[in-house]
């Protein structure tokens, strides 16, 4: 079968229509109940595999006098101890580079990748066999089949192809699904602007910060984007993929349709993705990851509908296991049926809310950094922005500084700095935001993962002007 073709798609011997809304029709479709039977296997696997090559996990299920034979059923799942970052730092720490987590070290893998380090830490070191890539690829085929990616579309994916993970495992689904790829790599924003438009992407991939990027640096060059071939672009790296302000704007800037994934370098690839129906959030890859939302001071679940920590399980990555890994993320679990698309994986309401320490204290009001942009992506005039936290005598305050075009005249500036002061204190318990203005291109651009909020007070030595 022509592999290009719009008429179906051959993968394993099996030819999968592409006008099904399902990568994976057999397990997506799924009821509730075969699909926790399918996981407790899965897990039972993993953590024999774990207790047979990891030697971290020999020692912590010894410690912990757990065994895999004690899963007879999801509840199980509590026995298992937990894994967090500091736990894989201090084992790379211990035993550089890789540490003691994965089943094999350097010469049994055929790439490393790491974090890319925006917590303020090392980046974990994350090793991947051949067997693992092909996992990864398949995680990511779920996403962009499920939000309309077919094989007749054009992919050009905006990023760098370094170290940091980050859309590698995209990369090989396009291939894998059958769509003409185009690697933006190593080059300039103003060339990767070009490109779209030459090669006729259909689909781009990008941070949701580096997308708005994208279209300002069109805009100065006098390139219509919602001109151009683009119809869909797949964001993930950044929370505000599922901002429905900052979601708006880019659809808006570009003229095409906007779909949220996630993902983690731990796992490897995303664990979550919006599928074309959009409901809202986005649906757990449930078949190959197993998600626990826990209160984060107790650890004991919460229901759906509340807010919690996520608790990760993978199933597909066997030279690093990962079981019951706290990701800090935050997040709202809602039931499959919130969505008309017919899968049976629950959603994540929002997609991930932020990070369970993104909140900062400021006189008494919560102040979240998700909070802050979603007022910002309102005023499209906003070009970039950034939150500074800083000690002013005994008192805490946050200043927002404000990035516009070049054209942007005085009395523009007056209306928006009023409108920004005001949206502000309204939406944090009257909390004042001096609202001050930086000079075009002064604040920093990203690519890949964002970070407007600078907290002084945790860095005396920092300069923020």
């Amino acid at each position: 079968m022509e592999l290009r073709s719009n008429v179906g798609y051959a993968r394993r011997g099996v030819t999968v229509a592409t006008d099904s809304p399902y990568w994976n029709p057999k397990t997506e479709t799924l009821d509730r109940d075969r699909l926790e039977v399918l996981q407790l296997a899965k897990l039972r696997r993993q953590c024999e595999w774990a207790a047979a090559k990891s030697p971290w996990y020999q020692r912590r299920f010894a410690e912990e006098r757990f065994g895999p034979a004690q899963l007879n059923s999801l509840d199980d799942l509590r026995r298992i101890p937990f894994l967090t970052r500091d736990d894989w730092m201090a084992s790379q720490e211990a035993q550089p580079p890789y540490g003691e987590i994965p089943v094999v070290g350097g010469e049994g893998a055929i790439r490393v990748h790491t974090t890319s380090g925006t917590t303020g830490r090392g980046p974990l070191r994350a090793l991947d066999s051949r067997k693992d890539w092909a996992w990864i690829a398949e995680m990511w085929c779920y996403g962009i089949w499920g939000c309309g990616i077919r094989p007749l579309d054009t992919a050009y994916i905006a990023f760098g192809y370094g170290s940091f993970i980050g859309f590698w495992g995209l990369h090989y689904a396009v291939e894998k699904v059958g769509v003409l790829n185009v690697p933006g790599g190593a080059q300039s924003t103003e060339a990767r602007v070009l490109q779209i438009v030459d090669f006729g992407a259909t689909v781009v991939a990008a941070t949701p910060t580096y997308a708005i990027r994208l279209a300002q640096e069109a805009e100065q060059l006098g390139v219509d984007l919602r001109g151009a071939n683009v119809s869909r672009l797949i964001l993930s790296g950044e929370p505000a993929g599922s901002i429905p302000q900052t979601k708006s704007l880019i659809e808006d800037l570009w003229g095409a349709k906007a779909y949220d994934t996630a993902g983690m370098t731990e796992i490897g690839t995303i664990m979550v993705f919006e599928c074309a129906h959009q409901p809202g959030g986005t649906h757990i890859i449930e078949d190959h990851v197993l998600e626990e939302v826990l209160d984060p001071d107790t650890l004991e679940p919460v229901g759906y509908g509340e807010r919690g920590e996520r608790v990760v399980t993978s199933f597909g990555r066997g030279t690093i296991p990962l079981l019951r890994y706290r990701t800090g993320d935050l997040v709202c679990r809602v039931p499959a049926s919130a969505c008309r698309c017919g899968r049976g994986f629950d959603i994540y309401e929002g997609g991930i809310l932020g990070r369970v320490d993104d909140m900062k204290l400021i006189r008494g009001t919560n102040v979240y950094p998700r909070a802050i942009e979603a007022i910002v992506r309102e005023y499209p005039e906003v070009e970039e922005f950034q939150a500074v936290i800083f000690h002013e005598g005994i008192r805490d305050e946050i200043k927002l500084r404000v990035e516009l075009g070049p054209e942007s005249s005085p009395e523009a500036w007056e209306r928006l700095q009023d409108g920004l002061h005001r949206r502000l204190a309204h939406a944090h318990e009257g909390l004042n935001f001096h609202i001050e203005r930086a000079a075009h291109g002064e604040l920093p651009r990203f690519e890949l993962k964002a970070k407007r909020m600078i907290d002084l007070r945790e860095s005396p030595a920092a300069v923020v002007k």
